[in-house]
């Protein structure tokens, strides 16, 4: 019997599908690329699947398991295409979705537009119980009107039920009861208690979290199901893991309990992918640029580890506005949305302005230049156009470009109306789409306590190396990593990410009287599931670590600070310790600390197995130098230069550790392309980095 030995990992974009097939043994790795598949996307991972198997001689049977990354989950929020959801709240709370927090994201907005709740008000149902904000039961549970309540939406067509009482996070008890008497009376119901998904204080994000996490369950566990039966028909047996929000994958069956967990799943992979090799390369302080098809996302790695939070939004009203989606209370990477994606479309507005996306032409139609029906401008189009890319190179040849399409299409939308050449236009969308990436990383930065310009810039995503060198110069960024694969780097992401999952318990407490036996009990009872959890995936109770921290705050402020701390710490009582570690973190964050008492608000606890043993073969080890790389040369546009310049072209995949290039020049490798500029000097690593230092 074949004794398996290979992984594969799986990222669906908007617009392609990234798969990377990795040998455990030899440490080598091979990729694909196809269009995504809307409207199923199982079909792409699988002729994806099928395609990479046949690529490395791989059998079916050696695959010993899949890491999948989605965006399956946000797409049907924002799209609002779950399950028809039922909301049960405590009585007097039915209408705390669309209450919110009453703050308006835009005060002189007079016609302001708020994000839609997931569930009308006439799905909205009220049941009589009161916990109060101790835990203690103020109205018992009226059993039997919850009993009618469960035979009313056992005979409707509800698919989901989200169950949110007051303070159940600090007593769960009515929720408990409520879900088993639901799964009773109704047992096809798929039911969703929030001291489950979300065991913290903030009403109205508890309630918008728990009532999406309901809205997606039955789609996505569908889904799931699928994609492991197909994965059986093409002879896969290993197991099927996914991708968290926050870095840590999971066993399919813990993901389709908490599907909301997987909302930024795809780019928590890039971002992953980003540390390692930022690591490899000796550099901690790195920005993640992630610029795919659809999107392009930034996250911030400091000493080697992204920075985390537990507040998002999905679903906005206008993509750059906060405040104007849906908000979740979830652990996840900080990642923001900073800007278009290859496929985001440029067009003339009523003010005679070029403005680039937010709306993208995806898979389906795609750019001009797909020839796949698509017939507005995008950056993808104006890259072509400026000879970053090639016609006849894209996807190693295997996608043909359509150059007089694309100009056709940039002539229509935007060179006419503005009175530009196509170059103008093209080199327009350019420089818009750069510009509005690099105030918007630099700004992310800024409200961290940070300076862009004192991290490297790792360029991820099939378009992100396009556009890394120019964005980087615009935020006075010295230096750029580009990844070998970069165009599949989340898929990579996946194979390099543990096991791992967070748990989060609200204790809110002044720091001089919190409890700190209840403390260490909430601790506890948090790691035993989680370690339970990774039991149950397979790993081995003596490689399990946990990691605690605090979330606190000043009394009175309205946000939290992470707090790593012990256990130790905990069981000997040591507030002291606690203050100093909090102050410490908000001096890091602030630069100042307060004469103020200060109060913890939840503890989090994350399990995690260890991380997975990456040996990356040298590819580089094998290649030529630069000139031996050299491919020929085509015209390619700098504005620095005056214009078009004949500019040498480099197979990224014949350059071996130590070669060097001068700027400018293009790289290309099947997934995606660099374009250094003049006055620019690229270096391969050990590892296949480019390593871009800005002369």
């Amino acid at each position: 019997m074949v004794q398996p030995h290979y992984r594969i990992g799986v990222d669906i974009g908007g617009t392609f599908t990234d798969l990377v097939l990795m040998d455990e043994g030899s440490g080598r790795l091979f990729s694909e690329k196809v269009l995504t598949t809307p409207e199923d996307p199982s079909e792409a991972v699988l002729s994806g699947v099928a395609s990479l198997l046949a690529k490395a001689g791989v059998r079916a049977g050696e695959i010993s398991n899949v890491i999948h990354g989605t965006t399956l989950v946000a797409n049907a929020l924002i799209e609002r295409k779950g399950v028809k959801t039922a909301l049960v709240t405590t009585a007097g709370f039915r209408d705390v979705l669309e209450i919110g927090r009453e703050l308006r994201y835009d005060t002189y907005d007079l016609f302001i537009e708020m994000p839609r709740p997931l569930v009308p008000r006439e799905l909205r149902f009220e049941v009589v119980e009161r916990i109060g904000p101790k835990g203690e039961v103020l109205v018992p549970l009226d059993q039997g009107s919850a009993r009618a309540l469960a035979e009313q939406l056992r005979a409707s067509d509800v698919e989901a039920v989200a169950v949110v009482f007051l303070h159940s996070f600090r007593n769960p008890g009515h929720e408990t009861a409520v879900k088993r008497l639901f799964a009773e009376a109704a047992p096809r119901l798929t039911v969703c208690a929030s001291s489950e998904v979300m065991a913290e204080i903030d009403e109205y994000e508890r309630t918008s979290t728990t009532v999406a996490n309901a809205y997606v369950h039955p789609i996505f566990r569908r889904y799931l199901g699928r994609l492991v039966g197909a994965l059986r028909e093409l002879g896969i047996a290993g197991e099927l893991y996914l991708m968290l929000s926050d870095g840590g994958t999971v066993h399919g069956r813990t993901a389709a309990e908490f599907p909301i967990r997987l909302v930024q799943s795809g780019p928590a992979g890039g971002v992953q992918a980003s540390t390692l090799y930022g690591r490899l390369a000796r550099v901690d302080d790195v920005l993640c640029f992630d610029m795919g098809g659809t999107t392009a996302k930034a996250c911030l790695v400091e000493k080697g580890r992204p920075m985390r939070t537990t507040d998002f939004e999905v679903a906005r009203v206008y993509r750059f506005a906060k405040g104007s989606g849906l908000p979740l209370k979830l652990p996840t990477l900080d990642m923001i949305e900073i800007g278009a994606g290859g496929g985001s479309i440029a067009r003339v507005d009523r003010l005679g302005l070029l403005q680039v996306g937010p709306e993208s032409a995806g898979s389906s139609p795609g750019p001009a230049c797909y020839a796949l029906g698509g017939s507005e401008p995008t950056v993808t189009d104006a890259d072509l156009i400026l000879g970053y890319l090639d016609a006849g190179s894209f996807l190693g040849g295997d996608m043909a470009l359509d150059r007089e399409r694309a100009a056709r299409a940039i002539e229509a939308g935007v060179a006419r109306p503005l009175g530009l050449s196509v170059v103008e236009a093209a080199w327009g969308i350019y420089e818009i789409v750069n510009e509005n990436m690099a105030q918007a990383a630099t700004i992310h930065a800024l409200e961290r306590g940070r300076k862009v310009a004192d991290f490297a810039l790792v360029a991820i995503g099939g378009a992100g190396p396009v556009h890394a060198c120019n964005l980087a110069r615009r935020m006075g960024v010295g230096r750029v990593i580009c990844l070998p694969g970069a165009g599949v780097a989340s898929a990579f992401g996946l194979l390099a990410s543990p096991v791992s999952f967070a748990f989060v318990k609200a204790q809110v407490s002044a720091l001089d009287r919190l409890d700190l036996g209840e403390a260490t009990a909430f601790v506890d009872e948090l790691a035993e599931r989680g370690r339970a959890q990774l039991t149950a995936a397979g790993v081995a109770g003596a490689r399990m670590r946990v990691e605690l921290s605090a979330l606190m705050r000043y009394l009175g402020q309205g946000y939290e600070v992470e707090v790593p701390l012990t256990r130790e710490v905990l069981l000997a009582g040591d507030r002291a310790r606690i203050a100093e570690a909090f102050e410490a973190v908000y001096r890091e964050l602030f630069g100042r600390s307060e004469r103020m008492p200060a109060e913890v608000i939840s503890w989090r606890v994350v399990v995690s197995g260890p991380e997975p043993r990456l040996e990356l073969a040298a590819e580089a080890a094998r290649g030529a130098d630069a000139e031996g790389a050299r491919r020929g040369a085509r015209p390619v546009y700098f504005a620095e230069s005056g214009g078009f310049i004949e500019t040498g072209v480099f197979r990224r995949d014949r350059l071996a550790a130590g070669a060097a290039i001068e700027g400018p020049a293009i790289i290309e490798e099947r997934e995606s392309t660099l374009v250094l500029p003049p006055r620019t000097r690229a270096r391969c690593d050990l590892h296949g980095s480019l390593i871009v230092d800005l002369l």
